[in-house]
């Protein structure tokens, strides 16, 4: 009797089923690895809006900066050297140059912006504007799409047309004449500067279009582009270094969208007579694209950092790389003017953008009269203002960025890299305020590479065998990927890692 007790206790039954699920238990510390890491992935989503949009902020005015500098600084330091160049044969030589290599460049800047400037009054805006709406409204969107290419097309070619420039114009004498000349590169530089103030001019004029449309279509469709970049961006494999480009890249084109919403102000403006109040029709539409674009910023920058492993610190690392340039082009040693770093960082170019608003704003405010001269000195002292406030204040940020990142060392290693070895070692000076002294040689030799900090391999790994003195080209070539890896010797154009997965 009690073997058939026991068959039937054991036999499946709907009771001892429902049972057992609701009495059934586990234990979340067998496996607390796991969710351990879930827990710091949600932790790191929540950290990255924080940390984005303070790499954001300090880019934007690192942007802003250098576009100011074209306005305020650039004006002055073209007049300076035009002075010097006109003082030269009543004051003779002083040196081996003319002009110092600084002063070539700011007077080929300022030539090509007044004549850029110049072939800009042949474009009419107004015809621009009436052409492009009287498009379709999946027309306008192509063609807005195609803009942003272009955009993209022409600021990695245009900086190295720049660059060539300047170069070819500074470049020592004494070596063989391996370019085209002087004259070819300022008439490129200038047809390229001309080309994409034109682009940028369709663009303000297809969102202004977006703006001006009564059902709102075409500005909704252009917003929602924003989020189709997410589509284009979470779902592919990044590493830090592609993160990095990307955050530049975002930079680069939140301030421009603030420059083409402020032309698109400038323009509406000027048609309703400068009415304070359809400027608060504006102002609805220029904070919904402003709130999308970093709404769009944000969720793609967290699901990226999330399906890729990357902590939300590596925004701290990406503002020291941004700052080390900051502070590195006030030293005695610089090799290029900030704003020029700047563009090969970014891919921001700050003068297509000016050479257009400067057009913008001559054509939308009349000056005439003492008193509008008046106004217009007291605009441009208060722009010098701002310029100097601003750098002051991203000056001494950046000094505590690169000070809380140890890169300190990097700043005193490349004066000890450029100097001859005839000429003693001296401590270098970080004096941000002193004039760059010429080099003793043409070419010194490169800075030494700098290994980045995350890429040490695992404890775990074998050690590696010596190699021999001999090294093959395929080894060599390899070396040189590896030096191009560091975040310092990553611009805004170059192709690093497997961005596709």
């Amino acid at each position: 009797v009690s073997s058939l007790n026991s068959d039937d206790s054991d036999e499946p039954s709907l009771l001892r089923f429902m049972c057992a699920e609701l009495t059934r238990g586990y234990f979340l510390e067998h496996n607390e690895a796991k969710y351990t890491e879930g827990r710091e992935r949600v932790y790191t989503c929540m950290r990255i809006p924080r940390e984005l949009e303070r790499l954001m902020s300090f880019g934007f005015f690192l942007c802003l900066d250098a576009f100011l500098y074209v306005f305020t600084l650039l004006p002055l330091r073209t007049l300076l050297a035009f002075l010097r160049l006109l003082t030269i044969p009543c004051c003779g030589l002083g040196g081996s140059r003319f002009l110092q290599p600084a002063q070539v460049c700011d007077l080929l800047k300022g030539l090509i912006m007044v004549l850029c400037y110049s072939m800009m009054h042949y474009v009419d805006y107004a015809m621009m504007y009436h052409l492009i709406r009287g498009q379709s409204v999946i027309k306008l969107y192509i063609i807005y799409n195609m803009l942003e290419v272009a955009d993209r097309l022409f600021s990695s070619f245009g900086q190295d047309i720049l660059d060539a420039l300047y170069w070819t114009a500074t470049e020592p004498k004494s070596r063989k004449r391996a370019h085209i000349g002087v004259i070819p590169h300022f008439f490129m530089a200038v047809f390229y500067v001309f080309l994409h103030a034109i682009l940028i001019m369709v663009q303000a004029s297809t969102l202004n279009v977006a703006f001006n449309s009564h059902n709102k279509s075409l500005l909704t469709i252009m917003m929602s582009n924003n989020f189709v970049e997410i589509k284009g961006s979470v779902f592919k494999k990044f590493e830090k270094n592609n993160l990095f480009q990307m955050s530049n890249s975002d930079i680069k084109e939140r301030f421009t969208n603030s420059v083409l919403l402020l032309i698109v102000c400038l323009r509406n403006m000027e048609q309703f007579s400068w009415n304070s109040d359809h400027l608060w029709v504006l102002l609805p539409d220029v904070f919904i694209v402003i709130l999308s674009e970093v709404a769009v910023d944000i969720i793609k920058h967290a699901f990226i950092t999330k399906f890729n492993d990357i902590t939300a610190d590596v925004y701290s690392e990406y503002k020291a790389s941004l700052a080390f340039e900051l502070v590195s082009s006030r030293q005695q040693n610089a090799y290029t003017d900030y704003s020029d770093s700047v563009a090969r960082r970014m891919g921001f170019i700050p003068l297509p953008l000016a050479v257009l608003l400067i057009r913008v704003v001559m054509s939308s405010v009349k000056i005439q009269g003492a008193l509008s001269s008046v106004c217009l000195l007291l605009f441009y002292l208060g722009l010098i203002t701002m310029k100097v406030l601003n750098n002051i204040v991203i000056l001494g940020k950046s000094c505590r960025y690169v000070k809380e990142a140890n890169m300190e060392g990097k700043l005193f290693k490349r004066p000890t890299a450029q100097t001859s070895k005839q000429t003693p070692k001296k401590q270098p000076s970080t004096s941000i305020t002193k004039q760059p002294s010429p080099r003793a040689k043409p070419f010194p030799p490169a800075p030494p590479p700098v290994t980045e900090v995350t890429s040490d391999p695992p404890p775990d790994s074998p050690p590696k065998p010596e190699e021999s003195s001999s090294e093959t080209p395929q080894s060599t070539e390899l070396k040189h990927r590896t030096i191009k890896k560091d975040l310092l010797e990553i611009d805004r154009f170059t192709i690093c890692g497997n961005r596709i997965g």
